[in-house]
């Protein structure tokens, strides 16, 4: 009887949270909670599953849960990183081929609820850079991961283009006035990801969406609702 009370409050304030989301996009395209439980029983593949659990060696830089972002506050209660299951998986195979290397994944965000998107366009309105909530985000779906490359043995992030959440155009997938090395890392990094079902978006060099994201519905569970 508890669960099932407990169950109801938790819709009940996902209800009145989203609502004032929804002046972009049909209600009715975004998931809540009680709708993402049914998805999973349905097809277990779309759960969202915490992505440190899956690979412990992997390394978290979450910005949205600091005031280190673009928005300068806190976004995120939690400092976790989530995705679809099928994502995960892929995540393991590029971590272990970059281990023969010497080197491993940083990531900087994974799943994120659509009504964070919504805050994001209405700060910075820039579609270049910010996901349209008309639309949505593939990582409110759970397939899309920001990242970067470290070093395993000193742990420091490679030489990129830019900082993460850059707004210029070195941030681009495909930006060439670049320093050797940066271009070498970016195309590294472009290389083991697209090998395992992942593609860079062109205007952010750590940003990159998996292939069949198509597959999973939009999203606005809060992150530490998981």
């Amino acid at each position: 009887m508890k669960s099932y009370f407990y169950l109801l409050m938790l819709i009940l304030l996902s209800v009145g949270v989203q609502a004032q989301h929804y002046k972009y996009i049909d209600s009715t395209k975004i998931s809540n909670i009680a709708r993402y439980k049914v998805q999973v029983k349905a097809n277990p593949e779309k759960q969202l599953v915490e992505i440190k659990k899956y690979i412990p060696q992997i390394v978290l830089d979450i910005r949205y849960a600091t005031t280190n972002n673009f928005m300068h506050r806190r976004m995120y209660s939690v400092a976790r990183a989530y995705a679809r299951l099928p994502v995960v998986k892929a995540l393991q195979q590029v971590e272990a081929e970059l281990k023969t290397q010497n080197l491993g994944l940083k990531i900087y965000d994974a799943y994120r609820p659509y009504s964070v998107t919504v805050d994001f366009y209405e700060k910075t309105p820039d579609t270049n850079y910010v996901a349209n909530p008309r639309l949505g985000s593939k990582h409110n779906r759970g397939c899309a991961i920001d990242l970067s490359l470290i070093d395993l043995k000193t742990g420091k992030e490679l030489d990129m283009p830019t900082p993460f959440d850059s707004f210029s155009r070195k941030a681009s997938a495909n930006y060439p006035n670049l320093k050797p090395l940066q271009i070498s890392n970016r195309e590294l990094l472009k290389t083991v990801m697209s090998k395992y079902g992942f593609r860079v978006l062109s205007t952010e060099w750590w940003h990159y969406d998996f292939n069949g994201w198509e597959d999973y519905e939009l999203l606005d569970v809060p992150l530490q609702w998981l």
